[in-house]
């Protein structure tokens, strides 16, 4: 067979190979001496530096402030973090990220020796989700982090245009992730109760046994916060 021939065949039938586009994460320079940024690049993200006045990671139109779990109680006890909540405020979707729960405990005794009772810690994160409406996720480090803002990024590419297309989508997933805020429960358990219970309220109020069917022991952690003074 002549060669030449033979190459044009092939040619014919090799199909050009579409690239798929990166997701491009905004980052704030400041972030550059953490690893969240390099593990975001190994997973497939683009990363692109900024100076970002509001926010530390901006993923489509969600702005993500993140704070280890030191930073953020320092950040509470001198109020930087109420401006930098405020200032989110800015953008309709918003997300708060606590990180480092595998190495310090978030409401241990051990805090009250900064002078930081855990209760106003508790109280803190309840006027983060109900007075700022602004989710909290917990993460165990940064690899964890750079996943969630992994999953976050594919969420949005995928899903966030039908979600706002229907009306009320919005304001039921804005129910959703409040009752994610509490310890212990994920989305598949707050859809449950909310659809048990209705709304918010109904939960909160309800009687003890009804709630326990659902959540079992996880009850006790969240009976606390619920019920403890600020």
């Amino acid at each position: 067979m002549n060669p030449e021939l033979f190459d044009i065949f092939e040619k014919k039938n090799k199909k050009p190979i579409k690239e798929i586009p990166k997701i491009k994460i905004i980052v704030d320079y400041r972030e550059k001496n953490c690893l969240v940024p390099a593990s975001l690049v190994r997973l497939g993200l683009e990363v692109e530096f900024r100076e970002l006045k509001v926010a530390d990671y901006i993923v489509k139109d969600v702005a993500i402030e993140r704070k280890t779990v030191s930073d953020f109680l320092s950040s509470m006890i001198n109020k930087r973090l109420l401006n930098q909540l405020n200032e989110m405020n800015e953008y309709e979707k918003k997300l708060l990220i606590i990180e480092g729960l595998s190495e310090q405990e978030l409401y241990s005794n051990s805090i009250e020796k900064r002078g930081i009772n855990p209760n106003a810690v508790r109280g803190f994160l309840l006027s983060i989700l109900l007075k700022h409406k602004i989710p909290i996720l917990f993460t165990n480090n940064q690899e964890d982090t750079a996943r969630m803002i992994e999953v976050l990024s594919k969420r949005e590419e995928k899903e966030m245009t039908l979600m706002e297309k229907r009306k009320g989508t919005s304001t039921k997933m804005q129910k959703q992730i409040i009752i994610e805020g509490f310890p212990g429960i994920g989305p598949k358990t707050a859809k449950k109760i909310l659809e048990e219970f209705g709304n918010i309220k109904n939960f909160i109020n309800a009687p003890e046994e009804e709630i326990q069917k659902i959540l079992g022991k996880k009850y006790e952690s969240i009976k606390k916060i619920i019920e403890e003074n600020y």
